[in-house]
């Protein structure tokens, strides 16, 4: 009894307010099984009239807002495709030449290359000297004789000047050799044989009065003087003849040729010194661009040490280049020399250059398995090193 009365007690919290929804007789539900019938969901609400024609209105908005978007793509194609009086009239060449497959300008082969100059030089210089002064800046276009570098030329100069006076002497002494002997060493030479002639003919006179006399007024030894004293005289006669006639003659031919072989010994050596002088200053061989500068100031240069800077600098005329590419040897029968090109760099896509096949190398490379070719470009005048530089890469249209 007191369980069943104490499961009959109303549940209050603890505020003692009543809790739960309210009775089948409007006030609060009081025992267990009112409250439970108290939690239990109320019945759905009847529709409202009016309300389920919406969906159906919706998905007819979606099906109409359909057939329009097609048939507005649909209209855009049939305007987009030519009518036959649309189509543009060409004449039968130009057709077939873009129409047929291997017409004429159409490219059958492209492959990747790099651009090269034609004629690039590195400037050295020929001797071994100190740097002055250096007119390199790379980029710089210069004019074929312009003077690129001066190098220390005290040594040269030096040297130059020796050879210089050792040429004038030799042409001095080829001179007086060519002159011959002056007129008062011919006439001198001449008083010296009339003297010995005088003093031969005194003598003679003795040896003829020796002779005539008697044995006993002369001894044998004064007789053998005077005999030996006439034989020198004429002999002394016979020097002096033969001095005279070679005074006039002047010196011999042989020493004449060699006087003059002498002169231009010392001309070619002074030749030499006055090249390695000049050389001193290095000028632009051709007219071009500065592509590299490889020396300061006050560096040594010298050609023929592996230690020591050998070169200037690297130029190049920029309005002669050509592109340097290795084909395949499965596509090498499509490449011919003089063959039309399309060349344009990847650096600058929308410049286009004409190109033409200047040459296939006449060897393969054998790692490649391709053959070098070498496709020279038409640059203008106004776009050279520009657009198109030293090994900057391009691609190549060869076309039939």
């Amino acid at each position: 009894m007191n369980e069943q009365a104490a499961s009959d007690t109303p549940n209050t919290p603890p505020n003692g307010a009543p809790s739960g929804r309210p009775g089948p007789g409007g006030g609060r539900p009081t025992t267990l099984r009112e409250r439970v019938h108290s939690l239990k969901l109320p019945p759905p609400e009847p529709k409202a009239p009016g309300r389920s024609w919406l969906p159906w209105a919706l998905c007819g908005v979606f099906a109409a807002s359909t057939l329009v978007l097609g048939w507005l793509a649909l209209g855009r194609s049939t305007s987009a495709t030519p009518t036959p009086s649309a189509v543009p009239t060409t004449s039968p060449s130009s057709v077939r030449a873009d129409a047929s497959p291997g017409a004429a300008g159409e490219a059958v082969l492209e492959s990747k290359g790099y651009i090269v100059p034609v004629h690039q030089i590195q400037v050295s210089p020929i001797i071994s000297a100190v740097i002055l002064e250096l007119n390199i800046e790379e980029g710089k276009r210069v004019k074929k004789g312009d003077v690129l570098a001066r190098l220390e030329a005290v040594e040269y100069q030096s040297e130059r000047d020796r050879i210089k006076a050792q040429v004038e002497m030799a042409r001095w002494r080829l001179k007086e050799l060519e002159n011959g002997n002056r007129p008062q060493e011919i006439r001198q030479a001449e008083a010296e044989l009339k003297e010995a002639k005088a003093v031969r003919e005194r003598l003679l006179l003795d040896v003829q009065r020796s002779a005539s006399l008697d044995r006993n007024t002369l001894s044998q030894r004064e007789r053998e003087q005077i005999l030996s004293d006439f034989e020198a005289a004429d002999r002394r006669v016979a020097r002096w003849t033969e001095a005279f006639s070679l005074m006039k003659e002047g010196p011999r031919s042989e020493r004449i040729e060699q006087a003059r072989a002498e002169v231009k010994l010392y001309e070619a050596e002074l030749a030499r010194a006055q090249w390695r002088l000049d050389n001193c200053v290095v000028r632009a061989p051709i007219t071009g661009t500065i592509l590299t500068k490889k020396a300061e100031e006050g560096n040594i240069v010298n050609p023929v040490a592996f230690n020591v800077a050998a070169s200037l600098c690297e130029m190049a005329d920029l309005s002669e280049i050509e592109v340097d590419l290795n084909i395949q040897e499965r596509d090498v029968a499509n490449v011919h020399k003089g063959q039309r090109c399309k060349v344009r760099s990847e650096a600058f896509p929308d410049r286009q250059y004409e190109g033409v096949v200047s040459r296939l190398m006449p060897i393969a490379d054998r790692a490649k398995g391709a053959v070098p070719v070498r496709v020279k470009v038409k640059v203008p005048r106004d776009e050279e090193g520009i657009y198109l530089k030293p090994e900057m890469s391009v691609l190549v249209s060869f076309l039939k």
